[in-house]
């Protein structure tokens, strides 16, 4: 294309802009954007047009939630829900290979958790108190990793650009955290595999920003009853670590509510959460060996 054709073409240039050349389009109009017009999507860009229409769209519960939350700032780049994606993949590598003949035995008896691995002079075991978090990346078959995934994928779509991802991840481990450790508070003996802890965390976590933000949880709440139900009433479900994670992703999302938009909010934000699980690893410590000592 010679200099002339070029510049006779105004698919080249901004639209806004027609003294810039550009080739980036946008994705709902398809118009030329110069990156002063750029906004990032979800997938590629929008022009401010777009942006302004999208905006004039939203329902009542998203732009309260654009104004507490601050979506754009902290939204993933791009929108994409990266940290789940990880926490998927390596999940999901790391059980498919416990799956293999030979390997399953040794890699859950490297991962799995139990409260005796936290009280050696107890139980005679080796202390590994790692186990409270690498329980999380073993499952018990394809239906139990299938289960937790799927519902992991679901709701960290939702749930990781609003909060981004620092926050997400942060909930996640404390959620399964939470789960281990109510394991070891009411059944320290039991061994315990699977992601099932966190995964109701985020649940409940969802329920509660949703609540804050004036969303429909009503839906969300019948689906997170079943879940309960069916963990109580199926024998061989750990439904300890099911209350323990929902009740820790409920306090870590009621800190991230309560701090947003406060000054300093990220410095609230992790010393409330560094203080949850300070108080997590401190009960875990004293409570369950007081039982078992009382019991003998």
């Amino acid at each position: 294309m010679t200099t002339s054709e070029f510049h006779a073409n105004p698919d080249n240039f901004c639209y806004r802009h027609p003294g810039r050349p550009s080739f980036v389009l946008c994705q709902r109009c398809m118009r030329t954007i110069c990156p002063e017009c750029q906004t990032q999507a979800p997938v590629g860009v929008i022009c401010p047009e777009c942006m302004q229409e999208q905006r004039r769209n939203q329902t009542p519960a998203q732009r309260r939630a654009n104004r507490r939350w601050g979506a754009r700032s902290m939204t993933a780049v791009g929108g994409r829900p990266i940290v789940t994606y990880w926490i998927l993949a390596v999940t999901s590598a790391v059980s498919l290979l416990q799956m293999i003949p030979g390997l399953q035995g040794p890699i859950t008896g490297a991962l799995q958790f139990a409260g005796a691995y936290l009280y050696p002079s107890l139980s005679g075991l080796p202390f590994e108190p790692w186990r409270l978090l690498t329980a999380l990346l073993v499952h018990q078959g394809l239906i139990h990793l299938g289960l937790n995934m799927l519902a992991l994928w679901m709701v960290g779509q939702q749930l990781e650009p609003l909060l981004g991802r620092a926050r997400f991840l942060m909930l996640y481990l404390v959620s399964g955290l939470g789960g281990s450790v109510a394991m070891a508070l009411i059944d320290p003996g039991q061994p315990t595999i699977g992601a099932s802890g966190a995964i109701f965390g985020l649940f409940v976590a969802l329920i509660v920003i949703g609540r804050h933000l004036g969303g429909n949880i009503v839906g969300a709440l019948v689906v997170l009853a079943i879940n309960f139900a069916y963990g109580f009433i199926v024998p061989g479900i750990a439904w300890e670590a099911h209350v323990g994670g929902a009740v820790v992703g409920a306090l870590v999302a009621l800190v991230y509510v309560r701090t947003n938009g406060r000054r300093n909010a990220k410095f609230w934000w992790i010393g409330l959460v560094a203080a949850i699980v300070l108080v997590l690893l401190v009960v875990v410590a004293v409570v369950p060996p007081l039982i078992i000592t009382a019991g003998h």
